[in-house]
């Protein structure tokens, strides 16, 4: 085995053994914290108890820790960079003549190799758990579920049936959007003029009908009408609806094509289901970008010295591609530019950034 190849293994190891630390050190810290919100919130309900706050943290937790896959690649890479400067390994092999270049590329593999991991196995795991964690929290939480869960904006979804068209919205959809609460349907004729609207605390899907509970009734020159139970038809099954209802960061990178073409069938926005099936393929590239951020502000440490300067280079750096990519993601869930070019964007400029400045700074 060559020098250059025992040196690679040697580096790899490394880098991989630090990011890996600091991941399951924040998942850990992630579970505390999580855990400790989930019984605050709900610790004085009867029915529930201690093991059913872990695991509904345990189920919660992965979705989460994926936020901070980024951060630790970043931090795992600066501080092996750190280490390796500290102990004069990377003088030892700048002085056998092996480049930046070289002793940097097992650190991308790695990264790369992580990110790859994390969006074929360990995103479909963590929505799965996910939508685990969302049963658990209506049985265990009931009406303090979506404020403890932070569930998202109300949910949309438009539908024809036999007696015509109806636009279907609900302030958040239980077991993968077969139970609707807080339900407003809006119901238009054959004609496509309106019909009807259709206020209830629940709606369930049944054989080809909205079985929906306590209805209230408004129609066009009629007075308010309340029903006890009250039937929407609809041409929906249970797979089309549990599809237009997921939200992109449960589904997998195996799940998001199909449901982005059901969606579009469906008349339904698509902008974030592209945005996140678009973010998780660039995943590897950005977090090899967070390798480059910190070699460029680490390697200095070696030669200028100052181990505050290098931190807070990090930290800066890190933070700046955190705003960027929520900025661009945001713009991208909106339609406002293309969602390809807000999932590329950040770990494009960040790529070239780190080698224009190692260029600059090692061979410039």
């Amino acid at each position: 085995m060559t020098l250059v190849n025992t040196l690679n293994i040697y580096f790899a190891k490394r880098f991989a053994l630090w990011i890996a630390g600091l991941f399951v050190g924040c998942t850990l810290l992630i579970l505390l914290v999580d855990m400790l919100e989930v019984l605050k919130r709900a610790g004085e309900r009867e029915e529930f108890s201690l093991f059913g706050a872990l695991l509904l943290s345990l189920f919660r937790v992965p979705f989460l820790s994926e936020q901070v896959l980024p951060f630790a690649t970043l931090f795992g890479a600066m501080i092996s960079f750190l280490a390796l400067s500290k102990r004069l390994e990377l003088v030892v092999a700048r002085s056998a003549g092996v480049s930046v270049w070289q002793f940097l590329a097992p650190a991308v593999v790695v990264a790369l190799i992580v990110g790859l991991l994390a969006i074929l196995i360990y995103n479909p795991i963590a929505g799965t758990l996910k939508s685990w964690s969302d049963d658990l929290a209506v049985e265990y939480l009931g009406n303090q579920r979506q404020s403890l869960l932070q569930a998202r904006e109300r949910v949309w979804l438009r539908q024809d049936s036999p007696d015509g068209e109806a636009i279907i919205s609900a302030g958040f959809a239980e077991n993968e959007g077969l139970t609707l609460k807080d339900v407003t349907i809006i119901v238009f004729g054959d004609d496509g003029r309106y019909s009807e609207r259709i206020e209830a605390p629940e709606a369930k899907l049944g054989d080809k009908r909205w079985d929906i509970s306590n209805a209230t009734v408004y129609a066009q020159g009629l007075s308010p009408r309340r029903y006890d139970h009250y039937i929407v038809s609809t041409y929906l099954g249970p797979e089309e609806v549990k599809e237009n209802f997921a939200e992109p960061e449960t589904l997998s990178i195996w799940q998001l094509n199909g449901f982005i073409l059901v969606a579009e069938r469906a008349g339904l926005p698509t902008h974030r289901y592209v945005l996140q099936f678009q973010s998780l393929l660039a995943r590897p590239l950005l977090l090899a970008s967070m390798v480059l951020i910190a070699a460029v502000v680490s390697l200095g440490f070696a030669r200028f010295g100052g181990l505050a300067p290098a931190i807070f280079g990090g930290v800066i750096s890190g933070f700046m591609l955190y705003v960027a990519t929520e900025v661009t993601s945001d713009l991208g869930s909106a339609g406002t530019i293309s969602p390809v070019v807000a999932a590329w964007s950040p770990g494009v400029i960040a790529t070239l950034l780190g080698v224009t400045f190692l260029l600059h700074r090692e061979d410039g």
